[in-house]
This record gives C-alpha cells, structure tokens and sequence, in this order.
C-alpha cells in the first residue's frame, strides 16, 4: 500500500535526499532552503552525515570532497550563497565527481527574504553544470533520486533549484522506498583530473564542452520534460518549473486549447521545442524571473530559420520581476490573444460596492522582537556616536535596526565590516560605526576584520552576539558549542577570536545594561585603530525555548508625563494612548528592562508578582 504524507516543500526535498541514499549533507542557512538540513539534523536514526558549515563555500568544498570520494553528497544553500560558492562551483564543473553531488539552490522570486532576485539558472548556463528545475514539492522530492543518478552516470554535479513556493508549500507526498546500497568511500588519486592546474584544465575543459551534448540527449527523455501536441493548434506554450503549473491552470482557466511543453531540466529539451516549433505559430514561454528558456528558444528559431513568433520576458508582455501566479499568467494570454480579462472567479453580484468595506490598515514595518537585545545595542550606539555618523550593517535581524537609524548600508553577508573599512580608507572623516552578528561573523566577517585591523582602518566593529542564527530559523554556529545534530562540540571565543586576529580593543558587554553599553561604545569611538565590541546576550525567542523566564514591567501612569522616550525605543511591548498621553506596556513584554533605564521619571518598574 501507498504511503502518503503531508509535507512542507523542503521536507519532501530531504526525505528525496534520504531515498537517493544521501551520505553527506553539508549547508549554510538561508531562507528559503533552511529546512532540509533542519529536517535532515532532526532525524533521531539517519545513516548519513550531516553538518551546518560555516559559509556556503565550505559546504560545497566539503560536499565536493565526499563526492570526490565517491559517496553520495549534497550541498543546501539560498540562491545569493552561491555568489559565496561560485568560485569552487566553476572549477568542480571540469574536475566532475566521482559519486554523486547533488546542489541545491533555493531561488527567492519577490524578494520574501532576500536582497535579490538572481536566477541561479544564469550559474548553470555559467559553469555548464546541469540543473533541475522542479514543478512542485512531489516532484522535487522524486527529482532527488533522478538527480543523484544522473549526476553519477556522467560525473558532474547537478544543480537542483526549488524556488520559495516549492520551498515553503505544503502538499501531499506520495513516499518512495529508500535507497540502503550506499557506495563506500574510496577516493582514487588521478592528478590529472582532481588538480586543476593549467595544463590540467586545458584538457578538461573540452571534455565539459563535450559532455553536453551526451547530457543534452539524456534530456530529451527526461520524465521531467513532456510536450503535448494538439493536431491543428497553432499555440505553443512553453513553462518551466513552477511556471508550468501556473500555466497548465490558467490554459484551462480560460478554456485555451495550446500545445504544451513542460521544461524541468537544463540544458533544454530542444528536439521537443523543434517538434512544436514545426506545427505552431506563436510560442509563449512563462518562467519565473530570467528570460533563460525565452533565449534558448529563440536560438534554436534563429539556427532553424522558423518565423515563429516568440513571446516572453525580452519584449513582454510577461513580466521580468516578482513571482508568476495563475492570474499573471491569465492575463498574459488574454493580452496576447486579444481575449477579455478573466473576471473575479467569485460571483459578488453586480451592486457589490467594494469602497464600503474597504480598510486602511495602518502601515506595519518589520520590527525587531519585543526585548531583543539589538535594540539596546542600537539605542547606546546612537547616543555614543550620535545621528551623523555612518553605520553600515549586514544581513541579519539586526538589518532591522533600520528602524532606529543605525543601518545606512545593507550589501551582502559579510560586508559591513569591508564597507566600513572602505569608506575610512576613502578618506571619510565622520565616525564609523558597523554592526554584524556572530553567525554572520563566522562566515565571511571574520576575513573583513582582519583585513581592517591590517590595514589600519580607524573603525568600531559592533558584534551583536544573541547565541544563534536567528534570522534563519535558530540554527546553531561555530559560537554555541553544539553541531546541526546537537552534539557538544567546541565553543569558539569570538573576544579570543578578534583578539588573535589583531584586535587590540575588544570589548564585551550586555546590552540590556545601557548605561555600560554607552560607556563602552564611546571608549571604542575615542579608540585610534579599529576597535570591537561584542554585545552578548541570548535571543529572545531562544531564550524563552531555554525556560528563562523574567518579570514583566508596567508603566506608573502617575509618573509617566508622556515624554515618549520609552516609546521611541521601537519595542512592540510599549504603547501610546493619544487620549491619555500616556505610556503603557502590553502581554508582549519580555522583561528585558531596557524601558525602565530610559525613563528618567522613575515611571518604569517590574511588576511584583
């Protein structure tokens, strides 16, 4: 019997990894991939190997070498730490792989938690590498044993992209039998191919050029690309991933009778984009984001000299930005066949009126959670370097600090410090203030600080240490003494750290205490050299999960005279009543305490109970 199971995209990618047989799982966090490895971690019997590296180039190195061994591996990354990863990526491309390598790479279409929208089909074009590109969490999971098979039968990695609505939608999974004939490691010296000097890869590289057309002919029969022909229609449709199910709905939506070709793999199935092209007169490509199935098809019209009409991202009318969905796609068609636009499929009557039940809902930014303790680090960073001088951030939750006017730059992971370091070389003379968290730190802010202090930039480095990888769903780093698995493990020092990279002014504090906080960021200020200061505190969210639990705090409202000092911090905890003009504090509350050493009317205390 059939067992099914409800899953989350991301779990049905691990259980496919579990079924291929995966023996090595390496990865860094990033949404919309952080979950596989959760998922993989958590297992409580696993006969794998499984860790959290410290950037996504040591996951794919450390991946790489165990399908170099010829074992079974698999990197996850989000599509921006391939950026990270890219230089071991294009050169793995022409060594190969002795097992099977499997990388993933979870696109973020919109922008949901990204600082982009990079389509990492553009890294397979790049480094000839093969990609797959699922259409649903089914099929990523199933694509999982495909791609650990085809990766091994032409020793190549394979680049496996879900994009976030795989990644975070739910489906009904039917399960597979798992795969138990693991492959020993046994790595085989062969100079040749595993050491990529110059005369090495000269040899190598006609070998990947030729492997392309062996790959691309493996395609062609994919189960992963299927063309439905309709005898007289002069409409071709072309979706790949994702895009395909959008336009397979919104075909049948409008009652459009088109022949369909469903792309999942690169390199593209071209023998059955020829075969539509011979019949039809208009191909319409839907694909999320980069126009990289539009430019294949039209190459291949080009080389045929078929006066097909192509329609896509190039020219419009199918938009190049954000994500697709079924309307998206619907209204494309009724534009390109001069069809009226589909109506709202939900029949309100004709006297609806839409002003009277209309909201304006009030503006909600993102905001730092009630009582974490970036808050404290910005407010005493504020007051010691004061509003004109320049901080630049990172990618974390302290990105939010935003809000309290303590990030002016926002690049990449790692770049705060860099960015800092540039502006003060560049000859600016207002004080320079970065921010970075630890995780963040260990995976590309450590060689930043070390570059600073060599280079003698006159910067303050702020290390916000809350004890995790927040952002990304509370995995742990080389910080917290534990592995992906739990196991106890060493516990770096990062004060150590920054002083064995050079620092001379490293300093730790706790944030909740603002008045120490201040003191030390105005010592670090007055610090000729570039000086660290590492505020220690554990996140909110964890540290309710650890049972640490600390009283609340109220607002006397006989003492509150409504200055709005303890309202400005930002914290959701606290609110303003515009009748009363009074400050209060709400269930929110973490007890964190920071209010109260704001309040210079004393009107700030912890409850007593």
């Amino acid at each position: 019997m059939s067992t099914r199971e409800y899953m989350l995209g991301n779990v049905a990618i691990a259980r496919g990894i579990v079924e291929g047989g995966g023996q090595v799982i390496s990865g860094y966090p990033g949404t919309p991939s952080s979950e596989i490895i959760g998922t993989l971690a958590a297992m409580q019997e696993r006969n794998f190997y499984v860790e959290w590296s410290v950037n996504e180039k040591v996951a794919l190195e450390v991946a790489a070498g165990a399908a170099m061994a010829g074992v079974r591996s698999v990197v996850t990354m989000k599509h921006v730490g391939l950026n990270v990863a890219a230089d071991p990526l294009m050169t793995l491309a022409y060594t190969g792989v002795k097992g099977s390598m499997v990388i993933i790479v979870a696109d973020d279409p919109s922008c949901h938690s990204s600082q982009n929208e990079q389509d990492t089909r553009r890294y397979s074009q790049f480094s000839l590498i093969p990609c797959l590109d699922p259409a649903d969490p089914q099929e990523a999971k199933d694509m999982m044993s495909y791609a650990f098979e085809f990766s091994n039968k032409f020793q190549i990695p394979v680049i496996f992209r879900p994009t976030t609505r795989i990644s975070h939608g739910k489906s009904d999974i039917l399960l597979g039998p798992v795969n138990e004939d693991m492959p020993a490691a046994d790595f085989q010296k062969d100079l040749g191919r595993w050491v990529m000097i110059p005369k090495n890869a000269r040899v190598r590289h006609p070998h990947l050029l030729d492997l392309q057309k062996d790959m691309l002919a493996e395609f062609e029969d994919s189960p992963w690309n299927s063309l439905e022909m309709h005898e007289g229609v002069k409409l071709g449709v072309i979706a790949s991933g994702l895009a395909s199910v959008y336009a397979k709905e919104a075909l049948a939506k409008m009652g459009i009778d088109a022949c369909f070709l469903k792309i999942g793999t690169y390199p593209i199935p071209e023998g059955k984009i020829r075969s539509m092209m011979e019949q039809v007169d208009t191909i319409l490509v839907f694909e999320e984001m980069e126009p990289v199935v539009e430019e294949q098809v039209r190459i291949i019209a080009q080389q045929l000299a078929i006066p097909t009409t192509i329609i896509g991202k190039l020219q419009g009318p199918v938009p190049r930005i954000f994500e697709l969905n079924v309307d998206v796609c619907a209204d494309v068609l009724a534009e390109v066949l001069e069809l009226e636009k589909t109506a709202n499929p939900v029949d309100i009557g004709e006297d609806f009126d839409y002003n009277a039940c209309r909201i304006d809902l009030p503006m909600r930014p993102p905001v730092m959670c009630p009582g974490c303790s970036h808050r404290g680090t910005f407010h005493a960073m504020k007051k010691a370097f004061g509003k004109d001088a320049i901080f630049p951030s990172d990618i974390g939750c302290y990105t939010l600090g935003i809000q309290s006017g303590t990030v002016d730059t926002t690049l990449c992971m790692g770049g705060s410090i860099t960015v800092a370091s540039g502006m003060y070389q560049a000859g600016e003379k207002k004080p320079i203030c970065c921010s970075i968290g630890d995780s963040t730190f260990f995976h590309t802010g450590m060689n930043g600080l070390l570059n600073a202090i060599y280079n003698k930039a006159d910067i303050t480095v702020t290390i916000v240490d809350n004890r995790i990888t927040a952002m990304t769903g509370h995995q742990p780093n080389p910080g917290m003494g534990r592995t992906a698995t739990g196991e106890e493990t060493s516990e770096v020092d990062i004060a150590a750290l920054c002083r064995s990279l050079g620092a001379e002014f490293v300093e730790t504090v706790d944030p909740y205490d603002l008045e120490q906080t201040e003191e030390v960021f105005k010592r670090a200020r007055g610090f000729n050299g570039t000086s660290v200061v590492i505020t220690e505190q554990l996140c909110v969210i964890d540290a309710k999960r650890s049972g640490i639990r600390r009283k609340p705090f109220i607002v006397d409202s006989e003492k509150c005279t409504g200055c709005k000092a303890c309202v400005r911090l930002g914290c959701p905890a606290i609110e303003f009543d515009v009748g009363t003009k009074k400050a209060s504090i709400n269930s929110m509350c973490t007890g964190c305490a920071v209010c109260s050493h704001l309040c210079k009317f004393d009107a700030i205390s912890g409850v007593k109970k």
